[in-house]
């Protein structure tokens, strides 16, 4: 019976390649069990996906995403897109939706924050970039870092209990969100795998992952 996935590795990640004819639905189900049987073969590692074989609209890539990392221990830290025309498109509408951001938000940074160095925010900021240990954000809103995190963030540094702090990699040094932050994480071990959100709930700070797009993140702030 021929293999509706076939998976192909390469230094930096995975091609998968998909069947045309096979309903997606179906397909979701054959690709939940490929790595499933072979979960063992990849074991706990980060990787980009390259997506080949048939067209995808946006929503499915990432539901075929998250349906390989729920049935691995994979890390898929980035989808590598093959259609140059989209990459144009998609670049053009994530300038776009970043200044909105700078906007709406009072501040935006673009860049890597290194040991030693900080960073204050009057509202919400956003981040492209990784926040090394020894680094530090404090802002009166929200923080969202679109890197790794491995320094200290302070969000709701006013006391706004509501603010949240977002990273495509969470493995913070520390964090605190209005009067509440969390013991100091000295090893620098990730906090869930993809992207989480820290928020109050209750009396102590908590933790969820993310399975939304890249845009849907955005919207937090």
């Amino acid at each position: 019976m021929k293999s509706s996935v076939v998976i192909k590795s390469n230094k930096s990640g995975m091609t998968v390649i998909l069947a045309p004819e096979v309903p997606f639905e179906e397909l979701l189900g054959d690709i939940a069990r490929k790595f499933e049987e072979s979960a063992k073969f990849w074991g706990s590692v980060q990787m980009t996906l390259t997506l080949a074989g048939r067209p995808l609209a946006p929503e499915q890539e990432f539901q075929i995403a998250n349906v390989i990392m729920d049935h691995s221990q994979i890390e898929i830290v980035c989808l590598v897109d093959l259609d140059s025309n989209r990459i144009r498109r998609c670049e053009k509408a994530l300038n776009e939706k970043l200044m909105e951001l700078s906007a709406c938000t009072g501040q935006f940074y673009r860049g890597h924050l290194h040991r030693g160095e900080s960073l204050e925010s009057e509202a919400s900021i956003v981040v492209i970039g990784d926040v090394e240990q020894g680094a530090r954000i404090t802002a009166k809103g929200n923080v969202i870092v679109l890197g790794e995190l491995k320094g200290t963030v302070v969000a709701g540094a006013s006391g706004n209990e509501e603010a949240v702090i977002v990273a495509l990699t969470m493995a913070p040094y520390q964090l605190r969100i209005g009067e509440f932050e969390t013991e100091v994480n000295e090893k620098g071990r990730r906090l869930g795998r993809g992207p989480v959100t820290a928020f109050v709930e209750g009396q102590a700070i908590s933790l969820t992952q993310i399975k939304k797009s890249f845009f849907d993140v955005l919207k937090s702030v």
